[in-house]
């Protein structure tokens, strides 16, 4: 079984791909740098959960869009 996230990891992640939708990315690092500077996330700890929540989050939402743009072709 695989780790249980918060609630608040959770909450702080939706909130933020639902205010920038456009910003983040599969890549763990580009979204740790954008949580950084858009929250004041007091520890690196949950900084990176966050991150790490929205990379898994954005990553089912890109193989769709891709997976659309081959159909398309």
């Amino acid at each position: 079984m695989g780790r249980v996230r918060t609630e608040l990891v959770k909450r702080i992640a939706q909130e933020l791909v639902g205010q920038y939708p456009d910003k983040f990315s599969k890549d763990f690092e580009n979204n740790k740098k954008l949580v950084d500077s858009l929250t004041t996330v007091s520890s690196a700890r949950l900084r990176n959960k966050i991150a790490g929540y929205i990379t898994r989050l954005s990553t089912p939402i890109e193989e769709a869009q891709a997976s659309e743009l081959e159909a398309t072709v």
